[in-house]
């Protein structure tokens, strides 16, 4: 629908709300509404009419990750800053001895804070392009870097108020040294600067461990979906339009005849749906004591002879159509999921309506997911029309797809003179309604490792703080016979204790977040425990590989060397 310029959506819509209840008598439960096709995109998900996500969903939330991956980038910073202070307070000192005023040191470590932020955009800038190419491959778009003004006033307004945000707290901190006590070399730390940094690093290690298991569980969550038994064999069928020629129905009878003869074909028919998503519906289903004002939807999967088998869909109980038994285009057969809800008991045999005409039951198909696993199983039946559907469905022998393919074409191409032979396969298309789930579970990877290698660099920027603060005891301590493995084990665990702080903030946040995800899904895994254990395990293990690798290097210097300094 095209709009002249300038017409009011709202207005419309208003209007279209009791149309289809004007046109269909009965029907209440559709309404009818336009919105921008430039939406449809990012903003492709409705619930009554209202729109309620979309891949937009996705884009936030990697949005949300970004501005974390910057603030942790932003708390490094800080703390690096002021573990390596101690190799500026006399220059500190002597600035101030000689009359440098304290805004004046201020504007200059912020400064070289700021400088350093519009290094790393220029440095961020050439990744970008770099890596745009790999990105587009993920994504599977032609992607760009369009550095237009609105593009770069962005990135340089984030870039300085990152500046600022990273180096205002040590630019007070180091500015706020007494000059005496500097030259002295008396200096001393408060508890509140240290349980600071500890906060930080606790708040990096959260969001580290959060993203891990996030990428977990999208992970695990993405292999059952493409593991998962549908209730039907999606494997080696391939999917092609009946057209031309073959809208004949005896065009249609004699094609599949000759292709069910062909080497590498294990068998062939035609159906109206192409098993991955809703494809047609009706509330025109009668049975008996159904409530006059009931308008679920059933699904209609329309079937030609064999379609059931080709795809392998499994009969609970009575039987599939069939050319033996004559008249099956008078009979139905629905699923698992319709019988029960129309709360039928013993149903082949019985008899109900369908737009008015009656139909006998003769069969229960199980019930098989023809939409995707965010939608749970609906009621569904299968009518025969010989004539055939919109799509053949062909099944190939398991390693012959090719040569099969080429056969089925040059056959294709000579009974349907003057039409393409384009085919897609079914297990193809289903991968297909989880790609935004399969780029959310790749992208992640690298949003985590990001944020763990951004993590072990303010851990470490912690660990070097607290290895020189603690310098002299340390070689006290091995002069008075402590080994170095005593000395690192003591410096070790009090990181261990803010790395099992957040593993304890991190696990229910990471199951909230996690459990909200999985209910976007009818059919999803279990949230056991050991996903957690595992994140909260890697955050240990790399906090002790950083910790023990930096104390160790302290710990292992000549005693004598660094008292004789002092």
């Amino acid at each position: 629908m095209i709009l002249k310029p300038g017409a009011d959506v709202a207005a419309i819509n208003e209007r279209l709300k009791t149309y289809v209840a004007e046109k269909i008598k009965g029907e209440t439960n559709r309404t009818p509404f336009i919105t921008r096709y430039s939406e449809r995109y990012l903003y492709g998900t409705y619930e009554n009419g209202v729109q309620s996500g979309g891949r937009i969903e996705y884009v936030r939330l990697f949005s949300i990750i970004a501005v974390f991956i910057l603030f942790i980038a932003c708390i490094n910073f800080t703390n690096l800053a002021t573990a390596k202070a101690s190799r500026r307070i006399k220059e500190v000192g002597i600035k101030k001895a000689v009359g440098a005023g304290r805004s004046a040191l201020v504007f200059q470590y912020i400064g070289e804070s700021v400088f350093m932020a519009f290094i790393s955009l220029l440095v961020a800038v050439l990744l970008t392009l770099l890596l745009l190419p790999k990105f587009g491959e993920i994504t599977g778009k032609q992607l760009a870097l369009q550095l237009d003004l609105s593009m770069v006033v962005t990135l340089l307004a984030v870039t300085l108020v990152t500046g600022l945000l990273a180096g205002s707290y040590p630019a007070f901190y180091l500015a706020g040294f007494n000059p005496a006590a500097v030259l002295k070399g008396r200096l001393s730390t408060s508890a509140g600067e240290l349980w600071a940094r500890k906060g930080l690093v606790v708040f990096q290690f959260v969001i580290t461990i959060v993203l891990i298991t996030s990428v977990l569980i999208v992970y695990k969550q993405v292999e059952m979906v493409q593991s998962k038994n549908l209730g039907y064999d999606k494997d080696q069928v391939m999917l092609f339009r009946r057209e031309g020629k073959l809208d004949n129905p005896s065009a249609t009878q004699t094609f599949l005849a000759e292709i069910k003869n062909m080497p590498g074909v294990v068998n062939a028919s035609s159906s109206s749906h192409d098993m991955t998503g809703h494809n047609s519906g009706t509330w025109g289903v009668e049975w008996e004591g159904k409530d006059p004002n009931d308008r679920t939807e059933f699904e209609n999967v329309t079937v030609n002879y064999g379609l059931m088998e080709t795809i392998g869909i499994q009969m609970k109980e009575g039987r599939a159509f069939s050319r033996s038994f004559g008249a099956d285009s008078s009979k139905i057969i629905f699923s698992e999921e319709a019988v029960k809800y129309m709360g039928m008991e013993d149903p082949i045999g019985k008899t109900i309506k369908l737009w008015g005409e009656d139909r006998q039951i003769i069969g229960i198909a199980k019930d098989f997911h023809y939409e995707s696993l965010h939608s749970p199983v609906k009621p569904l039946f299968f009518r025969l029309n010989s004539d055939g559907g919109r799509l053949f469905m062909v099944k190939i022998e398991k390693g012959k797809e090719k040569e099969t393919t080429e056969r089925l074409a040059a056959f294709y191409e000579g009974f349907n003179p003057g039409f393409p032979f384009e085919y897609r396969f079914l297990d193809q298309d289903y991968q297909e309604q989880y790609g935004a789930e399969k780029r959310v579970s790749t992208l992640s990877k690298y949003f985590a490792g990001l944020a763990i290698l951004i993590s072990c660099l303010g851990l470490f920027g912690l660990a070097t703080f607290t290895a020189e603060r603690r310098l002299k005891e340390i070689d006290i301590r091995k002069i008075l016979g402590s080994s170095v493995g005593q000395i690192v084990y003591m410096l070790s665990a009090s990181f261990s204790k803010m790395v099992l702080v957040a593993i304890l903030i991190a696990v229910p946040l990471s199951f909230f977040i996690a459990d909200s995800w999985l209910d976007n899904y009818a059919y999803r895994i279990d949230l056991e425990w050991w996903y957690f254990a595992v994140s909260g395990a890697l955050a240990l293990a790399i906090a002790w590989v950083i910790v023990g690798w930096q104390t160790l290097r302290v710990a292992s210097v000549n005693p004598t060397k660094c008292l004789r300094d002092e």
